[in-house]
């Protein structure tokens, strides 16, 4: 199967997994009906579900069944939302667009979007503890690694470095620590989450962790670099919005050429991380290959 249809494949699963886990209020409070409705309109509002793709193939290579692993996805897709909610309000990075379509904050106002991110929070730890199929202790365990993952020791303290960067520069060894806390410790809860779901081995979590921790560089360096080679229209978001804060990036760093090098090298290092799983593991390594050469 290409890197294209599986992707396509996961996606649709969970898409239709978030439909159930997130269905329409209809009840005689609009405020009520309006916040749910901000929700659905940011958790549902398209994106690659990376991350949603990364668990269920984990799961798979592990020799568990991915379907088994859709509460999980769910919940990392749902943490990732509200991220994104919170990421483009005002007092952030002040975006008005996301994913080709006004920011939750523009479409609903900042109250209700911050609310919104909030209980997509608690929604997501309440999707992930409806793992009927995976056995409790594992549940435990992967709940326990999003909420590292997601909170001040992973993705909240990685937001908070990168704002207190702004302004003023950073090396490459701070930057990295940035981006590893803001954006690879989601992408690595999502794979080792997917093991979980699997129970897998000591050995396969760890090549999990390898690989997750590779491609969460690659993410990040090919998105800087997005940033300033493509429009808008390609990214759905607005570009260029990190040399308006201030912020250091890879490519700020290292240039653009540079950067893809020091990415194409990460790429390996991702693919090496997968040897465990021998020829099942191809998907994964042509999954990289896509994130290296994504032009959006």
């Amino acid at each position: 199967m290409k890197v294209n249809e599986r992707l396509q494949e996961y996606a649709l699963m969970t898409e239709q997994a978030l439909e159930q886990a997130l269905h329409q209020a209809n009840t005689p409070f609009d405020a009520y009906n309006r916040l749910v409705e901000a929700m659905r309109y940011s958790v549902l509002g398209g994106g690659k579900r990376i991350r949603a793709a990364l668990c269920l193939e984990f799961c798979r290579l592990c020799g568990g069944n991915p379907v088994d692993a859709l509460p999980f996805a769910c919940a990392v897709e749902m943490i990732h939302a509200y991220s994104l909610i919170h990421d483009d309000l005002p007092c952030m990075d002040n975006d008005d667009l996301r994913r080709g379509k006004p920011s939750c904050h523009i479409a609903y106002g900042e109250a209700v979007a911050l609310l919104a991110g909030d209980a997509l929070q608690a929604c997501a730890f309440k999707t992930a503890l409806n793992a009927c199929q995976v056995p409790a202790e594992q549940v435990v365990k992967a709940v326990e690694l999003l909420a590292k993952c997601c909170g001040y020791e992973g993705m909240c303290g990685g937001q908070a470095m990168d704002l207190d960067a702004e302004e003023r520069p950073v090396d490459h060894e701070t930057l990295a620590e940035i981006h590893a806390g803001k954006t690879g410790m989601m992408i690595l809860a999502a794979a080792q989450m997917g093991c979980l779901a699997a129970s897998s081995t000591k050995e396969q979590l760890k090549a999990a962790e390898e690989y997750a921790c590779e491609v969460g560089i690659i993410f990040q360096m090919v998105d800087d670099v997005l940033d300033v080679t493509a429009t808008e229209e390609e990214l759905g978001k607005p570009i260029g919005s990190d040399a308006q804060c201030g912020k250091t990036t890879y490519v700020t760093l290292f240039g653009v050429e540079k950067t893809m090098e020091y990415a194409t090298v990460h790429n390996e290092r991702a693919k090496n991380a997968l040897s465990v799983f021998g020829e099942e593991g191809t998907f994964l390594a042509e999954f990289s290959d896509y994130l290296l050469h994504r032009k959006h």
